[in-house]
């Protein structure tokens, strides 16, 4: 499988890059008896008794139908009676398949059940709106494939063999795909990911998972991979806290439709169905409402539900007038078929009081042209009721604004109700379709949570103009997040949150009043396709120790040059500004805690390994005991404290930092009367202080708003006849570790470039963010030749990375790196070497300047050529 590892061209990632055609029905279906049921026309029911050939043909048309059809008005269901079935086919847009067995077992499809992505050679990342539950996939091949990304579940599968979640292009390169769930399965053999960007587990095992790109997270899964988060890009959790499986249709012994709804569970590993049927109880279908668009309306609807009835939804469009009410407790609305709901006139899709018991699966829901508010609303906005012995349980929702219908809305998914468990949600500002442009198919968020105790499992959030989910309730709990943010940011003054004073707007924003708040597993994209946009942090979280991340990636996938994710959580974090080198597309943060001072993250002193220290008056005892490590020495002035003294310390390189604590335990007295500390970059530009104060005791804790910077310097302003000393200082992160030297990347907005000779391909080349041009010296290479970068302000760095993959053999045979501040003065070599092969990289002790020269010392036939150069704290 060493092809499935291949890539295609980073810019297929982005789904919005293809213009989707306008929303068409398919072909009509062969004649069927398979068509003959009490859910209507769009659901086929086959049984063993049916021909495999009848049942490849309803099959393979519809699949010939909706293999392309992106925003088709065609919906269906192909469901199976207990039995083994000896067919081969693939599953199109919009098509539901099931079981109607009581456990995945009952139903045996002994050729193949696959999702392909032929139709975009290779490149799932727009295989959405269909899924496969319920069953068992015997593949004659001995290989199942399911290449799709959202909004295509699988659940309750035993797959006999491998599990592919990809497919290949004509080249038999691995094509991309974006993201998917599986659930409450077993996978007899491997599941090959391959170049699948993300995924979701939950409850499900397998013989083994073979490899990760971004994002993957496992919860409550049996023999979960292992290794350490970035690399492999694993998120395991044991047990699964709390879940209730989604419901489902099946037909009992003696031959009757009833739904399943399954019970309550805690703290479970492993499927359901593993010791026998899934705990739960069983409903006889003449308890349902059977909803059919061709027949049905919001008002038929909502005289069904008042009435105590349950509702199952058969595949179609539904439009609404009113929104759907669900006011009993308890009450089940189940979707076959991807049934698709939209709000005609500005209401609600459905409204779900805040009551205990609901359970709503396998719903669509389009905004529509009329702006809605909120499209789903669970429960009433500050209710107190706990809801945890019972609580609302919401699997495989979609809520799309725009794409099929040019649609609009405030909120799609409105969370309310106490103890809420989320199972699946894909809530799609449309990137590409109808109506997909920043002022048409405006939707501000794409989730709000106020309920308390809520948990999700598995939530896709993407594209809204503003913030993707805000959290406002306590406690929490969020297990895999996926978020591209929007790529049609049309300019970066009217994408601004704070007030007017923060770039962006951060895709997961947990509200300032949450003290309690923990999530695993979150992926956070960009591809700014409109104007050079940044985000400041893709996460923002209250810095309270209870607030907890786990495992946190921002992807550059592709944009304007100058676009970028500056931080990942509260303004931690390198950023993400494009597709190479690799430390530029991603970037990482394994866990923050906050600790409650302002910066974010676990307040943990710095390695000052390095560093050094330096005072005015130097009088007294020196400085660097200051960072000795030893409470028996101590740093003085010397001399009587007065304003104006100073203590500068260097720490090398340039760090997140958001306290300084000032220890003078031993001579107590001496403690600064008055204090007003700076940070820099560059040890010579200081500008305001970042905090000032009093001390009034030998401890002197300074906290304040994070901030980046190499140099601390702390001003003494106050009067005593003590001298000002202290034993030790030391400085602390605003979260996690600092990056160590030489991987933060550093900005290169505004630097030029020029080279000698100057006679090749230009060298703005080397800093315009496309691998497609380069920079060369137009010659041979010969001794002397050299690139010039201006980084247009005195900088710390550390290393730099010349990067010439495409033109592979033009690498410098040896070289010398110089830097200078003037660009006239230049220091000796801070480092030399010989390049061996397309990525040349050079790292040396940390340097502060405003120019970089490296020369060429070798000798070559080929001409000396670049293609990108970045350099790194």
């Amino acid at each position: 499988m060493n092809k499935a590892t291949a890539l295609l061209s980073i810019a297929a990632i982005a789904a919005g890059l293809i213009a989707a055609p306008a929303p068409q029905a398919g072909a009509a279906l062969p004649p069927s008896a398979a068509n003959n049921t009490i859910f209507g026309p769009n659901v086929y029911v086959f049984d063993p008794s049916m021909s495999a050939a009848d049942i490849q043909n309803v099959t393979g048309a519809a699949f010939a139908s909706l293999e392309s059809n992106e925003f088709s008005s065609d919906r269906y269901a192909f469901l199976f009676k207990p039995g083994s079935y000896n067919v081969n086919f693939n599953v199109g847009y919009y098509t539901a398949v099931a079981g109607l067995g009581q456990n995945p077992g009952d139903v045996n499809i002994t050729g193949g059940l696959n999702v392909n992505a032929d139709w975009d050679n290779g490149n799932a990342t727009r295989n959405f709106w269909r899924s496969i539950e319920n069953l068992t996939i015997t593949p004659s091949s001995g290989t199942t494939q399911i290449a799709v990304s959202q909004a295509a579940p699988l659940r309750r599968l035993h797959v006999q063999g491998e599990l592919h979640l990809f497919d290949f292009d004509d080249n038999w390169n691995a094509g991309w795909a974006s993201g998917g769930f599986l659930a409450d399965s077993i996978v007899d053999g491997a599941i090959v990911p391959a170049s699948q960007q993300q995924w979701f587990s939950r409850n499900s095992q397998w013989g083994n998972w073979t490899n990760g790109v971004w994002n993957m997270v496992f919860v409550g899964s049996v023999n979960a991979p292992t290794g350490d988060f970035p690399d492999p890009p694993y998120t395991v959790v044991e047990r699964t806290p709390i879940m209730r499986e989604k419901p489902y249709l099946y037909v009992d012994n003696a031959g009757a439709y009833r739904v399943f709804v399954p019970a309550l569970t805690t703290n479970t590993q492993g499927v359901s169905w593993a010791s026998g049927a899934t705990p739960g109880q069983s409903l006889p279908i003449d308890q349902f409402y059977i909803a059919r668009s061709d027949q049905s309306t919001a008002a038929t609807i909502n005289a069904a539900l008042a009435q105590g009835k349950h509702v199952l939804f058969t595949p179609g469009i539904y439009h609404l007038s009113e929104a759907i009410q669900i006011n009993n407790p308890n009450t089940v609305v189940l979707g076959i078929g991807m049934p698709t709901l939209v709000p005609d006139q500005g209401t609600a899709a459905i409204q779900v009081a805040d009551v205990d018991g609901v359970k709503l699966a396998g719903l669509t829901i389009d905004a529509g042209p009329v702006n809605s508010p909120v499209l789903l609303k669970v429960g009433t906005a500050g209710s107190a009721v706990s809801r945890a012995a019972n609580p609302v349980s919401l699997h495989d929702i979609t809520v799309r604004t725009g794409g099929a219908i040019a649609g609009r809305n405030d909120v799609g998914v409105e969370i309310n109700s106490n103890d809420t468990i989320g199972d699946h949600f894909w809530l799609w500002r449309a990137d590409h379709g109808a109506g997909a442009a920043w002022t048409t198919n405006v939707s501000k968020n794409g989730l709000v949570v106020n309920g308390n105790n809520v948990t999700l499992y598995g939530l896709f959030n993407e594209h809204h103009n503003e913030y993707q989910t805000i959290w406002n309730g306590n406690n929490g709990r969020l297990y895999f997040y996926q978020s591209e943010i929007p790529y049609d940011v049309p300019n970066q003054q009217g994408w601004m949150s704070h007030g007017g004073t923060v770039n962006g707007y951060a895709s997961y924003k947990v509200a300032d009043t949450v003290t309690n708040h923990e999530a695993w597993g979150l992926g956070i994209y960009s591809y700014f396709r409109d104007a050079p946009v940044k985000l400041n942090s893709a996460i923002e979280v209250p810095n309270l120790p209870g607030i907890k991340i786990h495992h946190a990636t921002t992807i550059w996938l592709s944009g304007t040059i100058g676009s970028e994710i500056t931080h990942i959580i509260n303004n931690l974090g390198g950023a993400v500004t494009a597709n190479s080198p690799a430390e530029a597309m991603r970037q990482t943060l394994t866990e923050f805690v906050g600790n409650g001072t302002g910066g974010g993250g676990t307040a943990t002193a710095f390695d000052r390994t390095g560093w050094t220290a330096v005072s005015s008056p130097s009088s007294g005892e020196a400085a660097a005991n200051l960072l000795d490590g030893s409470m028996a020495t101590r740093w003085t002035t010397g001399t009587a404290m007065q304003p104006g003294q100073t203590l500068t310390v260097d720490m090398q390189a340039v760090h997140p930092i958001s306290k300084v604590v000032l220890d003078a335990t031993g001579s107590n007295d001496d403690y600064a009367r008055g204090y007003e500390l700076y940070v820099s970059t560059d040890g010579v530009n200081w500008g305001t202080a970042v905090a000032s104060g009093t001390g009034t005791g030998p401890e002197l804790t300074i906290a304040f708003a994070e901030r980046s910077a190499r140099y601390v310097r702390l001003v003494q302003t106050g009067t005593a006849s003590n001298w000002w000393s202290a034993r030790e200082l030391n400085v602390f992160g605003g979260g996690g570790t600092p990056p160590p030297s030489g991987t933060t990347l550093i900005n290169r907005a505004g630097w030029t470039a020029s080279s000698n000779p100057s006679s090749g391909d230009v060298a703005a080349n080397l800093l315009d963010g496309s691998m497609a041009t380069r920079w060369s010296t137009g010659t041979a290479m010969a001794p002397g030749q050299e690139i010039v970068i201006d980084m247009a302000a005195a900088r710390s760095f550390s290393k730099i990375v010349m990067d010439s993959t495409g033109s592979n053999d033009d690498y410098a045979r040896g070289y010398e790196v110089y830097v200078s501040n003037d660009g006239v003065n230049w220091s000796g070599a801070v480092a030399s070497g010989s390049g061996s092969g397309p990525v040349v990289t050079s790292q040396f002790a940390v340097q502060n300047a405003r120019y970089i020269k490296v020369v060429q010392t070798g000798t070559a036939s080929n001409w000396w050529s670049i293609r990108e150069i970045n350099v790194y704290v």
